[in-house]
């Protein structure tokens, strides 16, 4: 039976805690006793002059005691290591699930235990209302998932041990001695590599535990585990034998949950192989560094162009790369291990596109193969994998991407003293003869267009991601907003590189993007377009700077670290280009609002009660330029809709939604005027972003024109009202939380801001940064 939440909640650890401390004193006992007995009575009784039977018997006697004594006090430390570290684990968990539980309660939610080891966070349903129109249903959710996951951690702690304690004691009552543990780690990665051994024999129960041990003990910061348990495997081809053996099994269309399982498994493995390679890990328990030695990389990269077969006579046989992508594509990797596993895929790519992909099953579903999560293709293509991996890797993509690439041979060596032949991998990608592939398996995809189209965004999409977090020094889907993250210069030169690129060669996002030119493929890059948005919605700071050319020392407009040092015009043209995204335009959206609420409120905070109407003028210029970006995604969204027609409003509608993420990190980064909390898991950080939260969604369903409007050049009238109406939300969110503002002030600092803000957004709608006739 799985332990359940009340277990966990009620369950008094000071009794464990009694019998550690018990043990800890049998121990300390059983090692004077054993060697008292192998330098006291075994040392006398070899020196002894015995004849006769009763020499033979009673030397041997002796030596048998002495043994067993020692066998007792191994059998006694493995014990209460175990007991120890389960102990330890335990008391930590359940402090933890109690904290969330207090927090869960002080919002007046109720934690329910369901009695399977998970629970339900439920809220009091005003009477006449439907638990649907619950707004903080996200909310009640985290606390679930959180409460769930550490409830399911403390079950496989209490399994373990208990397993282990059983192996330890041999359930032989005459003999002492078996199996020996120096923590309960080494019983948890004794029992994963036991099940790994079965590899796709394991029935989808013991797969399930296999994944729970990886899940649980795979990214422990220490790397203990993750190590060991590759290091049992037996090494990088075994890695990819059992991995790939397991995700062909998994993804063959015959089970839903054994599909799931694989998938979990992808995830955790790939975890635990970036926790494993990881040099910098924190000292274990033993006292030192737990990681894999280099020389596993060079490994990897010299299996990468090799086939690898797991089974005698395999006949479809796949190289290193395509299976060890699949584990790439999770994980925040060392630069040491994946940057050159990166550039060594990118360049083997570059020489031959097809290479990988055209060693692939036929007629298969698309189901199949080395990614078995799905996401952005099979995994036949390892440059897709790879991308994906520095996507969630930011230090080494930011290597990746910034540094001069360095040339390699065909089996991953280093190629000495020779260059490529481009200069960045930026120019490579956005080389418009650079040729990205169909990643899938399905049968005959070329006959249908929509899967073709879609098959061809993998590589672009997942380059998106990869500059994202080259650019940010976040994974591409953290939803963390961490005050301590500055942009580095290599990463805003990076962005600067970028803005400049794609404003000089627009037609890369825009050529063919609705499909409509015949014989002609779609344009490359333009999937890029929601990427280059978040970049955009992260470097906020650095393009309201540029619109009215706010000098690089401004205190007003801050940026996040280095700056970017945008021109004006190409920054214009870049947003234009990239705000036709309905994912974009909501990231620069959301990011231009609550930067600008930032702004202003660092500015009334620092000026306090002495405003005057004179003021006006002064936070009629903190409103300007994010008025006037606000005036150019109006008119992107109009060439998306009427001039383009890749989107409708709806699209642009539905995805302001997701605008939390964005109010959250940049309020939360705060100006450097005056410090704002921040949140790890994406609620709202405080009453700021909860303002800046409810005007976004209601001005981006505002912002919209018609297609006369749109055809006679009108300045977005409804978009206009839109921005006029946020900003000035902006001053008087904070006007109703802080009292002694005449009203006299308030209203000369309300009229400035409308006013700046409707010039500001005619002139940003007006200008020609749209990326028209592209």
């Amino acid at each position: 039976m799985s332990l359940t939440y009340h277990d966990l909640m009620q369950v008094d650890l000071g009794k464990l805690a009694t019998a550690v401390s018990d043990w800890k004193k049998a121990v300390d006992n059983l090692k004077q006793l054993e060697t008292d007995a192998r330098d006291g009575l075994q040392k006398k009784a070899a020196e002894a002059r015995w004849e006769g039977v009763n020499a033979g018997v009673t030397r041997e006697f002796v030596n048998k005691s002495a043994k067993e004594l020692a066998d007792l006090q191994v059998e006694a430390n493995g014990i209460y290591k175990v007991l120890d570290d389960a102990h330890r684990e335990l008391e930590s968990l359940q402090k933890s699930v109690r904290t969330l539980t207090a927090e869960a309660k002080g919002k007046g939610y109720t934690v329910r235990d369901n009695g399977d080891g998970t629970v339900s966070v439920d809220a009091h349903v005003m009477p006449g209302t439907s638990p649907k129109d619950d707004k903080n249903l996200e909310e009640r959710q985290r606390y679930a998932d959180s409460i769930t996951t550490k409830v399911s951690h403390a079950n496989d702690i209490d399994v373990s041990a208990k397993l282990a304690l059983s192996r330890t004691h041999g359930n032989d009552p005459y003999n002492a001695g078996h199996a020996k543990y120096d923590s309960l780690n080494d019983a948890q990665v004794e029992r994963a590599l036991e099940l790994a051994k079965k590899r796709e024999n394991m029935s989808d129960q013991e797969l399930a535990e296999l994944n729970r041990l990886l899940r649980h003990n795979g990214r422990e910061v220490d790397g203990e585990f993750a190590t060991e348990f590759f290091q049992g495997l037996g090494g990088p081809r075994q890695t990819l034998e059992f991995y790939g053996a397991l995700s062909i099994d998994g993804t063959d269309g015959e089970s839903k949950t054994r599909l799931a399982g694989v998938q979990d498994l992808q995830k955790y493995l790939g975890h635990a192989l970036a926790n494993a390679t990881d040099p910098y890990t924190p000292q274990s328990l033993k006292g030192d560094r737990q990681h894999l030695p280099t020389w596993w990389g060079a490994e990897f990269r010299k299996l990468g162009t090799q086939e690898i077969e797991w089974e005698r006579g395999m006949f479809s046989r796949p190289y290193g790369y395509q299976v060890l992508g699949g584990l790439l594509r999770y994980g925040n990797y060392d630069p040491a291990f994946l940057t050159p596993i990166a550039e060594h895929v990118t360049q083997l790519h570059q020489d031959n596109p097809h290479r990988f992909v055209a060693n692939k099953p036929e007629g298969s579903d698309d189901g199949f193969g080395f990614n078995p999560s799905g996401k952005l293709g099979t995994g036949n293509d390892p440059l897709n994998s790879v991308l994906e991996a520095l996507g969630h890797s930011p230090e080494a993509a930011e290597q990746f991407f910034t540094q001069p690439p360095t040339a390699y041979n065909e089996d991953g060596t280093i190629k000495s003293g020779a260059k490529t032949d481009f200069k960045s991998y930026l120019d490579l990608f956005t080389n418009k003869d650079f040729e990205w592939t169909i990643d899938t398996n399905a049968a005959n995809v070329l006959a249908d267009e929509e899967a073709t189209k879609k098959a061809l965004n993998f590589g672009p999409d997942a380059l998106g991601h990869a500059l994202e977090a080259a650019t940010t020094g976040r994974p591409y889907d953290s939803n963390t907003a961490d005050p301590s993250i500055k942009h580095s210069e290599a990463q805003a030169k990076l962005v600067h590189d970028i803005v400049e690129k794609f404003a000089a060669h627009p037609d890369l996002l825009t050529h063919n993007m609705n499909g409509e030119l015949e014989e002609e493929e779609t344009g490359p890059l333009y999937a890029l377009r929601d990427s280059l948005g978040h970049i955009s919605a992260d470097y906020m700071g650095d393009f309201q700077r540029m619109v009215y050319q706010e000098p690089g020392d401004s205190r007003l407009f801050p940026v996040n670290g280095a700056a970017a040092n945008l021109d004006p015009g190409n920054a214009q043209k870049f947003l234009g280009l990239v705000g036709q995204d309905p994912d974009a335009y909501s990231a620069i959206t959301a990011a231009q609002q609550a930067y600008t609420a930032n702004v202003v409120h660092a500015f009334l905070e620092a000026e306090g009660k002495g405003l005057s109407p004179e003021d006006s003028a002064r936070v009629a210029h903190l409103v300007a330029p994010g008025a006037a970006i606000a005036g150019v995604m109006s008119n992107a969204r109009a060439d998306a809709i009427y001039d383009y027609h890749t989107a409708d409003d709806k699209a642009f509608n539905d995805a302001a939604a997701d605008n939390a993420k964005w109010v959250n990190r940049i309020v939360g980064l705060g100006t450097g005027a005056i410090p704002a909390p921040f949140s790890v898991v994406g609620e709202p950080i405080n009453w700021v972003a909860e303002d800046v939260s409810e005007s976004i969604v209601e001005s981006v369903k505002q912002d919209t024109t018609t297609e006369a409007e749109h055809a006679a050049g009108a300045d977005y009238s409804k978009g206009r009202t839109a921005v006029l109406d946020a900003s000035a939300a902006a001053v008087a969110s904070y006007f109703d939380r802080h009292g002694g503002i005449d009203p006299k002030t308030r209203e000369s600092i309300d009229l400035g801001v409308r006013t700046q803000a409707g010039v500001s957004h005619s002139e940003g709608a007006q200008w020609n940064s749209s990326g028209d006739g592209t």
